[in-house]
């Protein structure tokens, strides 16, 4: 198997990417916005750099390094529409860490899209990958995305100043993790809490 079993949640379907997502991924992705708060994605986001992106994923998933899903609207009635990207990536099988990393396009941001795939996610990999730790960063100017972790269960760790340079700015990042202990202990105590 070269991607992963898709996910589906209450609102959304998460599956691997195919090569006809390359547009989209595209159209989200290439935001200044999306570019500005995360370390990894350019700007200009140029053509064909998501259709390499893509086809790299099936190599990752297989040796086990990294797991990547696009965050769909799973309604039959149309074309499957792209939200964001969530990945588990830097896997370690010795260590039993990944670190998660996440963007939401930014027509969806502010409803929940963001913890409601970071939630399955992170089940996902302590549950399918056997985690001990998942743990994640965001720029300290990009508060949203701290409470997206820490909704989800991660715990604010502290802040690595300075530690990323993004342009010709030093960025201090915020850094959040959950042990898989602490994680299902808070998953059935929320259980608990709505009966």
């Amino acid at each position: 198997m070269d991607r992963p079993t898709p996910i589906r949640t209450e609102r959304l379907l998460l599956r691997g990417f195919e090569l006809a997502d390359a547009s989209q991924v595209q159209r989200l992705a290439g935001d200044p916005a999306i570019a500005d708060t995360t370390g990894s994605i350019p700007h200009p986001y140029s053509d064909g750099l998501a259709e390499q992106w893509i086809a790299g994923h099936p190599d990752k998933f297989a040796q086990g390094t990294e797991v990547t899903f696009g965050i769909f609207f799973p309604d039959e009635q149309r074309t499957l529409d792209l939200i964001g990207c969530i990945s588990l990536i830097q896997i370690d099988r010795s260590s039993h860490r990944a670190e998660l990393g996440y963007w939401i396009g930014k027509p969806f941001w502010n409803r929940g899209y963001g913890t409601e795939a970071a939630r399955a996610v992170v089940r996902y990999g302590f549950e399918e990958l056997g985690l001990n730790r998942i743990y994640a960063y965001h720029f300290t100017r990009n508060p949203a995305s701290g409470r997206i972790l820490q909704k989800i269960g991660l715990k604010h760790e502290g802040c690595l100043r300075q530690h990323f340079r993004k342009g010709e700015r030093f960025e201090d990042l915020e850094i959040y993790g959950a042990l898989k202990n602490e994680w299902t202990c808070s998953v059935v105590s929320e259980i608990d809490q709505s009966l």
